[in-house]
């Protein structure tokens, strides 16, 4: 799949000049880029899912959590 985006110059010659430098291509750091932040992203709404499900009623103590998962403390 093409997808074709327009960047500021400024960030742009940013990008020229990384992927001279290291010789790889815009195209490499752009996927990487994406996809780094599309996992920042996806961490970010499971996190805020699990926070407006929390409920307090299920909090588990400590010492019963240890207990349950077998840590010695």
């Amino acid at each position: 799949m093409a997808i074709s985006i327009r960047l500021p110059e400024d960030l742009e010659a940013r990008l020229a000049r990384l992927a001279k430098k290291t010789g790889r291509t815009k195209s490499f750091y752009i996927k990487e880029a994406i996809a780094e932040q599309i996992a920042d992203l996806e961490d970010f709404y499971l996190a805020e899912e699990r926070m407006r499900a929390y409920d307090p009623a299920d909090n588990v103590s400590l010492a019963d959590m240890t207990r349950r998962h077998g840590v010695a403390r």
